[in-house]
């Protein structure tokens, strides 16, 4: 599936200007790559579901099932995803719910500080509850006017394009609510556990005082 706006630079026009790319960052040229730890998962509709659980207001968390999830309102969001591996797409167009769409319908306590994003086979990655409440963070169904394909995450992937991609994991399942960070499959593992690509936030080494709990 083509970029919008990759290999611009290629075919002689305009390179994009340095400001639209965090340090360290080159423009994706042609295909999406497709990146990810472990086996692609087999999507089942019948027992897919999308589940709210942790340090809910009320104790009351949330449940969809496919067919409801898919029912929910969705946004088109314009929005760059950068990856850590250091390429860029600018400008990609995503669809999907979301993500203040589900923190309105299952809130999060007042207590709650942080956020676990559940995806297939346990993987997880962590956020501050504030990045899921940006108004172009959304629960991805669709890109570039299609489907997720299963290898890049469908049905269901998380953008946060203020952040690094691998903060936004793949085959999401659910979110759990937390009163304390605790690091995801990639934050154990020696990356930086807040991940902004314009501080260019990739390893743990380069964490300040407060950026995380200890590893």
């Amino acid at each position: 599936m083509g970029q919008p706006g990759a290999g611009v630079d290629a075919e002689g026009g305009t390179a994009p200007s340095a400001d639209r790319l965090p340090p360290g960052q080159r423009m994706q040229r042609g295909e999406w790559p497709v990146l990810h730890y472990g086996p692609v998962p087999r999507f089942k509709p019948a027992t897919w579901d999308f589940r709210v659980t942790g340090a809910t207001a009320e104790e009351q968390g949330g449940i969809w099932f496919h067919d409801q999830f898919a029912a929910l309102p969705t946004i088109d969001v314009v929005a760059d995803f950068h990856c850590v591996t250091k390429f860029t797409m600018l400008d990609a167009p995503w669809r999907g719910v979301a993500a203040r769409t589900v923190l309105d319908l299952a809130p999060p306590a007042p207590e709650a500080t942080h956020v676990t994003v559940w995806a297939e086979y346990g993987y997880s990655a962590n956020l501050r509850l504030e990045d899921l409440l940006r108004d172009d963070v959304v629960f991805a169904t669709h890109h570039d006017g299609a489907p997720l394909t299963p290898e890049h995450g469908f049905p269901l992937r998380l953008i946060l394009p203020h952040l690094y991609a691998w903060k936004g994991p793949k085959w999401v399942r659910g979110i759990e609510y937390l009163t304390a960070d605790r690091r995801g499959f990639w934050e154990e593992r020696g990356y930086h556990n807040i991940g902004d690509p314009w501080k260019e936030q990739r390893y743990s080494y380069q964490e300040d005082p407060g950026d995380g709990p200890p590893l």
